[in-house]
């Protein structure tokens, strides 16, 4: 079996072992800081394990192997250069929701130059809008975050904390030597697509951000806000860097592939029903937030 096979292997036993682990209980509130107000309440997640690095890019660099800067993939196990929404749909993933093959992926973490494998990473589908969002079409492509910056980033977009101590912050924060406090990176994609391209010249300006709860007239589409948690284990005080520069230049992407009727269904039932729905299936929400 080859490395890459066996390490996705490991990372979906470990990835199942920690969602048997998780009590029911746990299920109800789950911690979706920075939605807040009448249009918060729904939302959903997918937990994603980490399969491979490539310096590869499909979006920015699509059928050009190696010309990016190294990432860390999650979910789908195939992406590479020459994904398509096609291929996707057609390949395996390793995220817990087994309808959702899409390709999720950030910069590497570098720890003095050395590249650092992710624990895996949580997708939490929201609801970011007052209106209804609508299901996103499978190829849409999305990039969050500024891979230039050199200085910390607005946190409503880019942000840090230590697993299960809850602060957040801008700058990357110094988490206990402990196997439960793990560095994670979030990074939030825009809500509201122009209701035509999948992608954009500069693969930026065909969504946007909603503000106060209102999509612009430019993007008159709400979608589900995608807020991507990738868990690192670092810990104390460490020299960190990502690929793409600077520590600072946190970012994330993703294409959206799903295959059957599951999204369709989870739009519906937890984000426009206004519930925050169980990690462990999609069937009827554990808790009515908003009346």
């Amino acid at each position: 079996m080859s490395s890459r096979r066996l390490r996705a292997a490991w990372c979906r036993l470990t990835m199942w072992i920690a969602l048997a682990a998780v009590p029911a209980s746990a299920a109800a509130p789950i911690d979706v800081p920075g939605l807040e107000g009448p249009f918060a309440g729904g939302n959903f997640v997918v937990d994603c394990g980490f399969t491979h690095r490539l310096g590869d890019d499909p979006i920015v660099s699509p059928g050009a192997p190696g010309v990016a800067h190294d990432h860390s993939f999650f979910g789908n196990e195939t992406t590479d250069a020459f994904s398509t929404p096609s291929t996707l749909v057609a390949g395996p993933t390793l995220c817990h929701r087994r309808q959702d093959r899409s390709a999720y992926w950030v910069p590497t973490m570098l720890l003095n130059g050395r590249p650092v494998m992710p624990l895996g990473a949580a997708v939490y589908y929201r609801r970011g809008t007052f209106a209804d969002v609508e299901v996103p079409p499978n190829g849409l492509r999305m990039i969050a975050g500024d891979q230039r910056a050199t200085a910390p980033q607005a946190a409503e977009h880019v942000f840090w904390n230590c697993e299960a101590l809850g602060e957040s912050t801008t700058e990357v924060p110094v988490c206990p030597e402990d196997p439960r406090y793990s560095l994670r990176l979030h990074v939030d994609f825009p809500e509201c697509w122009d209701g035509v391209n999948l992608d954009s010249p500069d693969h930026v300006s065909h969504v946007a951000y909603a503000t106060t709860g209102e999509c612009p007239a430019s993007h008159p589409v709400p979608i589900p806000s995608l807020r991507l948690v990738v868990r690192f284990p670092v810990a104390g005080v460490q020299r960190l860097a990502l690929s793409s520069g600077s520590i600072y230049s946190g970012h994330a992407d993703v294409i959206v592939a799903w295959r059957g009727k599951q999204l369709k269904r989870l739009v519906r039932r937890c984000l426009n029903g206004r519930h925050q729905c169980s990690r462990k299936d999609d069937g009827p929400p554990v808790r009515v937030l908003v009346p």
